[in-house]
């Protein structure tokens, strides 16, 4: 009886042992990351409005969703582009923050904005009860800064929102994309950036290259609970344009068709620059189109010339920038 009373005892303390410390002290985990589906939109200072609505609207084929004003003015502030029902992109029509960097911030869609704001602050972030709220265009959100001081903002589109008003709308044959495919920046130190996006919000990487095989240039980065990704565009040295580096890529099935497209259209002219089509590191067929500012959009099919999927670079990054 001795023994197996011995035996239980060992038992019990050994189950005690291997029990979570959460358990033995009645504490919880951290609260948990909320579903970040997907790019929601991305926002560029332009220096003429007009002329940057002609380019999106004329050229490219996108239709303006709607405007806000300025406050205490009838001047607009920020015109609203429409991608899709979910994405779209903000022109704001003021300088920028940081020139010569055009690239005002980029948005994320979460499942649940409150949920977010919560996990964010378990992971030491400072998201004051001021930062954020209803929007005025009805949406929740509200935007913190990456480790490169890249504002970003993530939203939850509710159901009397502009944008849910605005579903089914909008959405001329003319649009050379219906699909935001992914936003490039400006990286200076890739380890915090990894943690940042990788460890914190959960984004998972899913290839990386370069054309430089000694030296790492792009990192690419899921979000967690969709398919669109982010571009960490890696420097040394950070460049004198911005707009050649930040930039939004947009899904196309055909970029050779895409281009005669555009070649055909009145506002070609105007344009004026050359559409040449590359394949580029990753095996992807591509031409990179400019907005007024210099702001680079490029259009890009999703599969690999050879169907395959092109190798990850296995070279190391540039060194962390000290800009």
């Amino acid at each position: 009886m001795r023994t197996n009373h011995y035996r239980t005892s060992l038992l019990t303390v050994l189950a005690i042992v291997l029990l979570p410390s959460s358990s033995l002290f009645g504490q919880e985990a951290g609260p948990a990351r909320p579903k970040i589906t997907g790019i929601s939109h991305v926002g560029y200072f332009v220096s003429d409005l007009p002329q940057a609505i002609a380019f999106w609207h004329d050229f490219l084929g996108f239709d303006e969703e709607y405007t806000l004003t300025k406050k205490d003015s009838k001047d607009i502030r920020i015109a609203f582009i429409k991608i899709n029902d979910h994405q779209h992109i903000e022109l704001f029509n003021e300088p920028p923050t940081h020139p010569p960097n055009m690239m005002s911030h980029l948005c994320f869609t979460v499942e649940d904005i409150k949920a977010m704001r919560t996990y964010l602050r378990s992971k030491g972030f400072d998201v004051k009860a001021g930062n954020g709220g209803k929007t005025r265009t009805g949406d929740y959100a509200f935007e913190i800064k990456d480790p490169d001081g890249m504002l970003v903002e993530f939203v939850q589109s509710l159901p009397d929102g502009l944008e849910a008003k605005a579903a089914g709308k909008f959405e001329p044959e003319t649009r050379i994309s219906t699909k935001i495919y992914h936003l490039g920046f400006l990286v200076g130190n890739s380890e915090k950036s990894m943690d940042f996006y990788g460890k914190v919000l959960g984004f998972k990487e899913t290839w990386r290259g370069g054309g430089n095989p000694k030296e790492l240039s792009w990192i690419n980065m899921k979000v967690p609970d969709g398919n669109d990704y982010v571009e960490f565009m890696l420097y040394r040295d950070a460049p004198d344009k911005f707009g050649t580096k930040n930039h939004i890529s947009l899904e196309v099935p055909d970029v050779a068709k895409s281009v005669a497209i555009l070649e055909a259209r009145p506002a070609f002219k105007t344009y004026g620059k050359e559409l040449k089509v590359n394949t580029g590191v990753n095996q992807k067929r591509q031409v990179n189109l400019y907005d007024p500012d210099g702001t680079r959009v490029e259009l890009m099919e999703p599969n690999t010339v050879t169907g395959k999927s092109t190798p990850s670079s296995t070279a190391p990054p540039p060194p962390p920038s000290h800009d």
